[in-house]
């Protein structure tokens, strides 16, 4: 597993989450990497995905719609 720099990544909250504990993820899209962490716990660990990766896991959740 490859450890990524993401000190200097743009995160963006999702639009489904809300100021009363519902469930918050942010995501950085960088050139080489996705990172996904929770919003609540920015120190608890980050999930990288590959740009491949991140797009097979979009077209996933898109046909499970």
């Amino acid at each position: 597993m490859q450890d990524y720099d993401l000190s200097r990544a743009a995160w963006r909250k999702s639009s489904r989450s809300n100021g009363y504990g519902g469930a918050c993820v942010e995501v950085a899209v960088m050139p080489e990497v996705i990172g996904v962490r929770d919003s609540k716990d920015r120190d608890g660990g980050t999930l990288t995905f590959g740009p491949e990766q991140w797009r097979a896991f979009l077209n996933k959740l898109n046909d499970s719609m």
